[in-house]
């Protein structure tokens, strides 16, 4: 009988949070602390002709204006810190700002200005004059589609059976192409890093999803082993992708404060976020469907062009789950990258999959409409009863369960075939479905638990807390596997001291960090039950690890609690006021020979206004299967924000390019939309539960990305059930409705 695992539980670090107690990555108290502010160029392209800061040197309270004349080269080839041991990570090509006078995107750092307060240093700012050699710039991707390449990571995809020639002859076609613009993460927190040297140790605090990441960057950077490098992020408020890779700032913020012999602290404004790490990638996919007349699929081809950077390479991978959806036994799903002008793109909630879900949904949905098939009925159709690619069985997949759910609560069987046919008085309405599909991935992690002879315990893993709950259902997990209360442990996360954990994305934090954690609780089981058993009257004599269980301060028989030892005792007796166990949890041998995924289906009813082209999403009913649900309170929540964000996905969100400048004109929360309450009206999660022990040993599966995933096409499949008109690119704006 579980006591935590699966019950609903309110967050540990709730109160931290809402009473400020909890620190964010600007908020820690150093003495002595200098402020910097950064300065953004203003072309996309070219070098820096000159650059005047004598102005902004003269101005109050400013210690120095760093530019790439007088900074230190930040390169894993060069080492600022003279070190016996250098560390170099040869894989590390992140930006490194103030590095040359050249200039790769607009909004690139030029300067850096530090002053005794963060106010004196943002007035400097503005008096930094620079000047110019520019150069014809790129940053519109359809300009660049032509001389799309592969990328180099990973061999390209080989077709499956014959997709061009049984296209040719299919009975029935769809072919069309979808748009996704650039699109910002705009988490509440800003980024920021605050950053102490002591002789060659460096300390930063960082707004990161893997400390560990970042401690490799700067080590690199500065040329020092990693050892001598600390990185902590306690708290993190919010992030989606966009602090998996070392952004600039850290470097730039660590090495003010090696110059100056003394603390820094960088913050970004919300405009400077918009380059200041990455963005999902504009992207343009040609979907093709070939079928039978029963709506069977014969083939798919998705091709996908995304734009990356000039400095580095980024792919969004947007085809990679399309090829385990549907049961269809030719396909072509290539992807393609091409360079602009731009900073590099990177991993945005449900990367890759959320984009290539929206075309191939959609095209679903237009292949529906000219088979004359309901949409649902048609997935049903090619449901993949075994994996399409590798021919796996999968390890659980309840979505036909999801799918006969959702229905059922949406009322599916009401909709009428017919766009334009349903009316709520003046207004259209809409109905729309899609399939979500996410990774159900493991990470080799590690977990300490230390148990105390008073019976409480500390845990600890260097994984994050972006805002899941990680803090929370480590706690659950640490608490039921020790047999504990919850308030009798403490789990501490974000900082390189603690054991290596995979960087907080991909949904894989608690099977990865989780398994770790009951890992080192059972290896602590194990350690008690042989202390016990070598005492002469043990009740637990014969007795394997498997048959035991720790509760309420004992350590007893599963089948007969009523044999059991005392564990404070045991400890006692053996002279120890602590066990210490450190586990590495990894993917087991057994996986690999099963396909793993987690998936779900969404109704979605939308009300268009004909008159203004206004669109509401007035009802949602998301039905996931993500194996265990660890704690209902905050899975809800994460399908929800999920939820939330693919309204945003597809009727508002896009960041705006001025390709005369290669500018981005809206980076700000005024002009980049997201959505606010007067938006979000119902929304309805569902959970179908799998008993998957194959995926890990706790049986969870991903699901922070896979709530968003078929929102943005199952709205653009109502809009047009509403209107009749198919709207390919997003966002879905009034005007492309009128």
């Amino acid at each position: 009988m579980a006591r935590y695992i699966g019950k609903e539980m309110s967050r540990v670090d709730g109160i931290a949070k809402v009473t400020g107690k909890a620190k964010y990555a600007a908020e820690f108290q150093i003495s002595n602390l200098a402020y910097g502010f950064i300065v953004l160029g203003t072309v996309a392209k070219g070098t820096i002709k000159s650059i005047d800061t004598g102005e902004a040197e003269r101005a109050a309270g400013v210690i120095r204006v760093f530019t790439h004349l007088n900074t230190p080269k930040l390169d894993p080839k060069f080492s600022m810190v003279q070190t016996p041991s250098r560390a170099t990570d040869e894989q590390d090509k992140s930006f490194r700002a103030l590095q040359s006078d050249k200039i790769f995107f607009n909004m690139q750092p030029v300067a850096l200005v530090v002053a005794e307060t963060y106010e004196q240093a943002r007035y400097a700012a503005r008096l930094v004059k620079v000047s110019y050699n520019t150069e014809p710039h790129t940053t519109d991707t359809e300009a660049v589609r032509a001389i799309a390449r592969v990328p180099t990571q990973g061999p390209p995809p080989k077709p499956r059976g014959n997709p061009e020639e049984t296209m040719r002859t299919a009975a029935v076609k769809v072919e069309a192409e979808y748009r996704i613009p650039i699109e910002h993460h705009n988490p509440i927190e800003p980024h920021a890093a605050i950053a102490v040297w002591q002789g060659d140790k460096l300390t930063v605090f960082d707004k990161t999803q893997g400390v560990y990441g970042v401690r490799a960057h700067l080590a690199s950077s500065f040329g020092v082993p990693k050892e001598n490098v600390s990185v902590l992020s306690p708290f993190v408020g919010g992030a989606f992708g966009s602090s998996l890779r070392p952004n600039y700032y850290p470097a730039l913020t660590a090495m003010a404060a090696w110059e100056l012999k003394r603390p820094v602290k960088v913050v970004y404004t919300r405009t400077q976020m918009f380059t200041g790490h990455g963005y999902r990638p504009y992207t343009i996919q040609k979907v093709a469907l070939g079928a039978e007349r029963s709506g069977k699929l014969s083939t798919m081809i998705h091709e996908v062009v995304h734009n990356t950077s000039n400095i580095d390479e980024f792919s969004d991978e947007t085809t990679l789950l399309t090829r385990q959806v549907y049961a269809c036994p030719n396909l072509y799903a290539p992807l393609k990258i091409t360079n602009t002008d731009l900073p590099t793109p990177t991993w945005m909630r449900a990367p890759g999959a959320v984009s290539g879900m929206f075309a191939l949904e959609c095209a679903m949905d237009e292949l529906a409409y000219a088979l004359k098939i309901d949409p649902l009925e048609l997935r049903l159709i090619n449901y993949a009863e075994v994996d399409p690619e590798s021919g796996k069985p999968f390890s659980s997949k309840a979505l036909r369960e999801c799918y006969r759910l959702g229905a059922e609560k949406f009322g599916w069987k009401n909709r009428q075939f017919e766009p334009r046919s349903m009316r709520d008085g003046r207004l259209l309405v809409g109905w729309g479905m899609a399939t979500s599909v996410w990774d159900a991935a493991q990470m080799p992690a590690a977990a300490l638990i230390t148990l105390r002879v008073d019976g409480t315990a500390q845990v600890a893993s260097a994984t994050s807390d972006i805002g899941p709950g990680t803090y929370t259902v480590m706690t659950m997990i640490a608490a039921e596997y020790l047999g504990l209360k919850l308030e009798q442990v403490k789990f501490e996360l974000g900082d390189t001291k603690f054991p290596r954990s995979p960087s907080q994305g991909g949904s894989w934090t608690t099977a990865s960090v989780g398994s770790a954690v009951r890992g080192a609780a059972l290896a602590i089981g194990t350690k008690l039950l042989a202390l016990a058993n070598q005492e002469p009257n043990s009740p637990l004599k014969g007795a394997a690890a498997a048959d035991v269980e720790m509760l309420d301060g004992r350590l007893q028989l599963k089948s007969d609690p009523s044999r059991f030892v005392n564990i404070s005792g045991v400890m006692k007796r053996n002279g120890l006021t602590a066990i210490t166990e450190t586990f590495e949890s990894r993917p087991s041998e057994e996986r690999k020979k099963y396909a793993t995924l987690a998936h779900g289906a969404q109704f979605i009813e939308v009300k268009v206004d004909p008159d203004v082209g206004t669109v509401h999403v007035t009802r949602v009913i998301e039905v996931t299967a993500s194996g265990k649900i660890m704690n209902p309170k905050a899975s809800h929540s994460q399908k929800i924000g999920g939820v939330v964000w693919g309204i945003g996905m597809a009727l508002q969100e896009a960041t705006e390019i001025d390709h005369r400048y290669g500018r981005i004109m809206n980076p700000n929360l005024q002009h980049y939309h997201v959505p606010v309450n007067a938006d979000i009206l119902e929304i309805e999660t569902i959970f179908v539960e799998e008993d998957d022990k194959i995926v890990n040993p706790l049986g969870v599966k991903g699901m922070g990305e896979l709530g968003m995933v078929g929102i943005s096409p199952a709205i653009a499949n109502a809009v047009f059930h509403a209107t009749g008109k198919r709207i390919r690119d997003l966002p879905i704006t009034p005007d492309k409705l009128l």
